[in-house]
């Protein structure tokens, strides 16, 4: 057997310690499923999409990138939002200004790292935090970036191709 890089051992064990407590983790809800259609363009909300296996959402800039790349989808959940909104005294921001493909509710997106979920018809695999760019202090305001660390959601690479629709159970696996 191919040996693993180090950081590839480390997910992997990271992966299998907090797979031991979220065996039986509560389902999620998927609430808005957003495209970036080019670099810097506006987001593009859609109510379904097709998971492409290996590149990304059909219809995303990222699908068009590096097959296999750890950042095909990025996720984060209503309850980091709301973080951020009281972080930043607003009150309602749109998921489209934050840049992430996936709103999801109801489940600790924290529990999903380095484990397999599903949404939908597809399954992903997630993996490196989704940290916040200097971007977000034009798009919030002035304190942005600090206020989305530990909130910026998390990357997913798309293990097998399916629709997904919002509404869809985000589902451990």
């Amino acid at each position: 057997m191919q040996d693993l890089l180090p950081e590839k051992k480390l997910m992997n064990t990271q992966g299998r310690l907090i797979s031991r407590f979220t065996q039986n983790l509560p389902p999620g809800r998927l609430e808005w499923i957003g495209l970036r259609p080019g670099h810097k363009l506006p987001m593009l909300r859609v109510e379904q999409v097709m998971a492409l296996e290996g590149l990304g959402l059909e219809g995303d800039r990222r699908c068009q990138g590096t097959p296999g790349s750890g950042r095909q989808v990025t996720l984060i959940s209503r309850e980091y939002i709301g973080q951020i909104e009281h972080f930043m005294g607003l009150a309602d921001i749109d998921p489209a200004m934050l840049r992430r493909n996936l709103v999801i509710s109801g489940i600790n997106l924290s529990a999903l790292r380095h484990q397999r979920f599903r949404i939908g018809g597809a399954e992903f695999e997630a993996g490196a935090w989704c940290h916040p760019c200097s971007r977000m202090e034009k798009a919030l305001g002035e304190g942005a970036v600090a206020a989305m660390l530990g909130h910026g959601g998390i990357c997913a690479r798309i293990i097998s191709s399916g629709e997904i629709r919002i509404g869809d159970a985000v589902i451990k696996v």
